[in-house]
């Protein structure tokens, strides 16, 4: 699994390098370099640690972004958010190279941006850690005892997943220069919020245990806010 988890990573990366660097119409972009490293290097501690700890949720991590069991609506979701993500990296290689539409960024914004990049990852394996159900696609995985997950980060928000995608749109913008890709911010978070109310209500409906879960935890993804 583990040599699967290393092409497929290589695979992606290698693609959102096409799309960078293609847009931004050079190679000589060293905070692109940077930003992909920095996914490889994550990516394969994050893959390494579920590979020993929890390897039936690497392989859902692993497994087609588009599968039968999923509603229509997801399958929709993500061919959707698919088409804007890489319509979003195409965006910031215009804008932060091949146009320069936006201001040089100062070096301590862009090395925020790393470091949200890197605070994604570790929320991740946090989640990862309280829920072994957090596959890419909304789905009821009863044939792995599918059951809600209610401790560490799911204590305090219902999707922590996706605050930490948050920190992520933040991040990947500021490291890479673009304020233009920082704006794009509410438009990912209005995809995500509506995804989330949409896995809640068929979790409420197919998953036992979630509407009381709901009642206990009553924020989606930032405490006190929403």
């Amino acid at each position: 699994m583990l040599t699967r988890l290393i092409l497929q990573s290589l695979a992606w990366l290698a693609f959102m390098g096409v799309l960078l660097f293609g847009a931004a119409g050079t190679l000589a972009w060293p905070a692109a370099w940077w930003y992909l490293l920095e996914l490889a290097v994550l990516s394969l501690w994050l893959g390494v640690w579920l590979a020993r700890h929890d390897p039936a949720l690497l392989a859902e991590r692993l497994a087609p972004l588009v599968q039968a069991q999923q509603s229509r609506w997801d399958r929709l979701f993500m061919a959707g958010i698919g088409a804007a993500w890489c319509g979003w990296l195409i965006l910031m290689g215009f804008d932060a190279m091949r146009f320069r539409w936006s201001a040089p960024l100062p070096v301590w914004l862009m090395s925020l941006g790393a470091l949200c990049v890197f605070l994604c990852i570790f929320l991740c394996r946090l989640v990862f850690r309280a829920n072994s159900y957090a596959a890419p696609v909304v789905k009821i995985q009863a044939s792995r005892g599918h059951k809600v997950a209610d401790t560490g980060p799911y204590a305090y928000v219902r999707h922590p997943m996706y605050a930490a995608a948050l920190v992520f749109f933040v991040g990947t913008p500021l490291l890479l220069g673009s304020w233009w890709g920082l704006l794009a911010l509410p438009v990912m978070a209005y995809g995500m919020g509506w995804r989330a109310v949409r896995e809640e209500r068929l979790l409420a409906e197919q998953l036992d245990g979630y509407t009381e879960y709901m009642a206990r935890v009553r924020y989606r993804f930032v405490p006190s806010i929403w």
